[in-house]
């Protein structure tokens, strides 16, 4: 079995895959430690790969160094596309993952995977295989954020799947400002990708996935764990 850790800024994600397929998905806070021992047994786990935003934990990286196999997904990681993306080393992990999940699921395909995390990033891969870059844009989380610290009075509000074209309040004027904004903004940006590649698979994934999708047009996959699914297949293309 293998083990795949997604650590983000608040959050750590694990899957468990037999082979290509991902049989378990688990979701822990950072502020808490993982009985990843108690998992590594349980599941007979026998080679993992972990990407992180923040610095791996010491108890992470001690159990996991015990595995037969054990990957740490980084710029030098060999991968199973062609990385065309000029500055490498500044590029997220995250986003390696997820080109590497398109390639595993689509092969040989133009597809654009959009994330949709603290930033929202759009990935292209084309049809060679290549992946040639995209773009990065602020989160759903991010803009209500900016909003409150760079004004006087608008307050900080929190996220929720709650957006009308005319908001009758603050609130709501700022949910509207941030949700059916960024699926405007969602949208154009597929539009005109789809001038250059009118052949595209467009998927969709990330936390805010869900307070995005059906507020697009564009004929769009929903995959979730999308990011574990690609950490996997690099480990298994690794092995």
């Amino acid at each position: 079995m293998n083990l795949a850790i997604d650590i983000g800024n608040t959050r750590t994600k694990i899957g468990i895959f037999n082979q290509q397929h991902l049989s378990t998905v688990m979701t822990f806070d950072n502020s808490k430690e993982i009985n990843l021992q108690e998992i590594i047994s349980r599941f007979d786990i026998q080679q993992s790969v972990i990407s992180s935003t923040i610095e791996i934990p010491e108890y992470i990286s001690g159990a996991l160094s015990e595995l037969t196999k054990h990957l740490v997904l980084g710029h030098q990681t060999k991968l199973p596309f062609v990385n065309l993306y000029n500055s490498k080393e500044t590029l997220g992990k995250d986003r390696l993952a997820l080109i590497a999940a398109a390639q595993a699921n689509y092969p040989n395909q133009n597809n654009l995977v959009i994330g949709c995390g603290t930033c929202i990033t759009f990935n292209f891969i084309n049809e060679k295989n290549e992946f040639l870059g995209g773009s990065i844009h602020p989160g759903l989380k991010m803009r209500l954020q900016a909003m409150h610290t760079f004004t006087g009075k608008l307050p900080l509000i929190l996220l929720e799947n709650k957006a009308d074209l005319i908001g009758n309040d603050t609130k709501s004027n700022m949910l509207a400002g941030v949700l059916l904004a960024a699926g405007k903004e969602i949208d154009g940006m597929i539009d005109e990708y789809l001038v250059k590649f009118p052949e595209m698979n467009i998927i969709i994934t990330g936390g805010d996935a869900d307070l995005l999708v059906y507020r697009l047009k564009n004929e769009i996959f929903a995959i979730p764990n999308f990011t574990l699914i690609g950490l996997n297949h690099i480990l298994e293309y690794n092995a």
